[in-house]
C-alpha cells in the first residue's frame, strides 16, 4: 500500500489520502475503526460512484465514523491551484497540487460526443524528448495511484454536476467518456501504480470506465510493452513515435538509443500479434525537422505492415523553442503520402493552445512565476 499523506498545516495531524487505499486495504481500516466490512463498500460507492470529496457528503455512514474517518484522512491528495478555459469552452486545464508541493496538469477536452481526459502519471517525466516542456523540468516522482485516479474523479464530478464552475461549452450532467494517459510523465515508467490506478478506473464496482474507451501512450519502453500484452485489459496503446529513424529520433526521443526505433516496431508487432488490438503511432509534426515528404516516406514504408494507425499531432509549440509546428498544408501533405501508401492516418484536432494546454506547459510557466 502506498499512501499519501497531506499536511494540514502547523499543529496539525498529517492526513492520509483514501484514494490510494484498495477496497481491501480500506476494509481493514474500516474494520479497525470498529465498523463492520460492508460500511468500506458504502464509503468505496460514495468515493467512485457519487465523487464524493468529504466525508460529511455520505449519509448513510454514522455521524462517528464520519468524524473519525474526517480525523485521519482525506479522500483526494490533489488541491487545485490553477484552472484555466479556452476562449471557445471546449478545453479546461487545471494544474494539481500534491501534498509534497509537486504539482501535475490534467485536461479536460469536449468533443462533439467525447469527454476525454488527459490525465498525467508521474510529476515530470525523465525521458528527456526534446520538445516537451515536462522533459525540461526533468522527473521529480512517481504519481501514486490514488494521485492518478484522483484527477478522474475530479473532473467527473465535475460533469455530473450542472452548476459547477467554471461553465464549458457543454450541457450538463455528463460524463467522462475517454481517458489518455497523454498528459506528464511516462506511464511505462510508472508501471505497478498506473496499471493499479487502471484496474480501479474499468472495474464496475468501482469507476467502471470501459478499457476501451482508456489509451495508454509510451516512448517506447519495449519490456513494459510487452509486458502489457499480458495485462488482460483491452487499454489502447499509443508510441509516440515522431520519426522513422534512429539517427533523427535520438535527437527527439533519448530513448530510442535504448530501445531503436526497428526493435520498437518489432515489439509493437508482437504486442498486434499477441492482444490482434490496432497501435497507434503519435507523430507530432515539426516544421523543418520531420515533416518533409521524405521522411513520410520512410515511415510509411516502416509502419505499412503493421496493424496500426497514425495520429498526426499538430505541435502546441513551447515559448521560444526551435520546435515549431508544421503549417496546414505541409501537414495536409505528409498525411495524404501515408494514406497513399496504404497507412491510415488522421490529424488530431488542436486545442488549447492560448492556454498551453500542452503536455507541462501550464506548470512550467507557474514554475516561472514562483522563481
Amino acid at each position: 500500500m502506498t499512501e499519501i499523506t497531506l499536511n494540514v498545516g502547523a499543529g496539525q495531524k498529517e492526513k492520509s489520502a483514501l484514494l490510494d487505499l484498495s477496497l481491501e486495504e480500506l476494509t481493514e481500516v474500516v474494520a479497525g475503526l470498529g465498523e463492520p466490512a460492508y460500511r468500506a463498500r458504502q464509503i468505496w460507492e460514495w468515493v467512485y460512484k457519487h465523487f464524493a470529496v468529504s466525508f460529511d457528503e455520505m449519509a448513510n455512514l454514522p455521524k462517528t465514523l464520519r468524524q473519525e474517518l474526517a480525523a485521519g484522512w482525506v479522500i483526494s491528495p490533489l488541491q487545485s491551484a490553477t484552472r484555466i478555459l479556452s476562449q471557445d469552452g471546449d478545453t479546461q486545464k487545471v494544474l494539481f497540487r500534491l501534498a509534497d508541493g509537486q504539482t501535475i496538469e490534467t485536461v479536460l477536452m469536449l468533443y462533439d460526443k467525447r469527454r476525454t481526459l488527459c490525465i498525467s502519471s508521474q510529476a515530470g517525466c525523465a525521458m528527456g524528448c526534446t520538445f516537451c516542456a515536462t522533459a525540461q523540468g526533468g522527473l521529480a516522482r512517481n504519481l501514486s495511484a490514488g494521485e492518478i485516479v484522483a484527477q478522474v474523479l475530479h473532473f467527473a464530478r465535475y460533469l455530473a454536476n450542472s452548476a459547477a464552475e467554471p461553465p464549458m461549452n457543454l450541457e450538463r450532467p455528463t460524463s467522462v467518456t475517454n481517458v489518455v494517459l497523454m498528459g506528464m510523465g511516462e506511464p511505462m515508467h510508472n508501471y505497478r501504480n498506473v496499471w493499479s490506478a487502471l484496474r480501479r478506473l474499468t472495474d464496475a464496482d468501482a469507476f467502471g470506465l470501459g478499457a476501451r474507451h482508456i489509451t495508454l501512450s509510451t516512448v517506447g519502453l519495449i519490456p513494459m510493452i510487452e509486458r502489457m500484452a499480458d495485462e488482460g485489459l483491452q487499454i489502447a496503446l499509443a508510441v509516440s513515435l515522431h520519426a522513422p529513424n534512429d539517427a533523427l529520433r535520438s535527437s527527439l526521443v533519448p530513448i530510442n538509443s535504448r530501445y531503436p526505433v526497428d526493435d520498437l516496431l518489432a515489439a509493437v508487432q508482437r504486442y498486434s500479434a499477441k492482444t490482434h488490438r490496432r497501435v497507434t503511432f503519435e507523430y507530432a509534426l515539426m516544421q523543418g525537422i520531420n515533416d518533409s515528404p521524405a521522411l513520410a516516406e520512410e515511415l510509411a514504408g516502416k509502419l505499412s505492415p503493421l496493424l496500426c494507425h497514425v495520429n498526426v499531432i499538430p505541435l502546441n509549440p513551447i515559448p521560444d523553442s526551435p520546435f515549431q509546428p508544421t503549417s496546414d498544408a505541409d501537414t495536409a501533405r505528409f498525411v495524404e503520402i501515408l494514406r497513399s501508401r496504404g497507412v491510415a492516418a488522421t490529424v488530431r484536432l488542436r486545442r488549447g493552445i492560448e492556454i498551453n494546454a500542452g503536455c507541462g506547459q501550464l506548470r512550467q510557466a507557474a514554475q516561472r512565476m514562483a522563481a
